[in-house]
């Protein structure tokens, strides 16, 4: 997974990602800016060029430490939910391949991205495509600590599936912010839109079922 050298983008690629992005948008994908930016990011350059063929299928591939790449559709959906603007500041929870970093960043936000797992952490330091974003700053740590010191947030997106939501994690979020979380255990998680008001109230929407990865706690060297 994760290419260390620079790899081509051929025509054959992008029309695959053309392809991708009608198969999103007949899946009800809406946001034409999402749409742009997927088609933007070449997915294939986040997997092992044995996988070269099959990356703009819309399915889940394991990497490193037993995370996942999420399905395209689950990455648009969530960068859906959180209705980024441009220089957006927006915490990511679980960086993994930094797909999704990329995509949000594409979209002209300013990510903060925490991964726990070292062995993935220091492998995406290794990553040529991620230089492409100076927008893009990324943390080894606890996702459920948040980065306290870089709050508030205008969005905050979790990859991977919370037992519950976490209450350090809403504090960081800003009046007016959006906050997309996956929420139940591994049977399968609900996906919660939580917006927290200018008056600090919280309105929860829950937005279909979902299979991510367990949240965990902790940092794991």
């Amino acid at each position: 997974m994760l290419q260390s050298k620079p790899q081509e983008d051929s025509y054959l690629h992008k029309g695959m990602r053309a392809k991708l992005v009608s198969t999103l948008r007949e899946k009800g994908i809406k946001d034409e800016k999402v749409l742009a930016a997927i088609n933007a990011v070449p997915r294939h350059f986040f997997l092992d060029t044995a996988f070269e063929r099959i990356a703009y299928e819309d399915r889940a591939f394991q990497i490193l430490a037993k995370q996942t790449i999420s399905h395209p559709f689950t990455v648009a959906f969530q960068t859906e939910l959180l209705e980024i603007k441009k220089f957006d500041k927006v915490l990511e929870i679980g960086t993994g391949s930094a797909y999704q970093s990329c995509v949000l960043a594409e979209l002209g936000a300013q990510v903060f991205s925490i991964e726990r797992q070292r062995e993935l952490y220091d492998f995406v330091n290794k990553f040529f495509y991620i230089k492409k974003y100076a927008t893009i700053k990324r943390f080894y740590g606890d996702g459920y600590i948040g980065l306290p010191s870089y709050a508030p947030f205008d969005k905050i997106i979790v990859t991977a599936g919370a037992p519950y939501v976490p209450e350090k994690l809403i504090e960081q979020l800003k009046p007016g912010g959006i906050f997309v979380i996956p929420v139940g255990d591994e049977k399968g998680q609900r996906m919660l839109r939580i917006t927290k008001e200018i008056d600090h109230k919280i309105i929860t929407e829950e937005l279909g079922n979902f299979d991510f990865v367990p949240m965990l706690e902790g940092k794991n060297n």
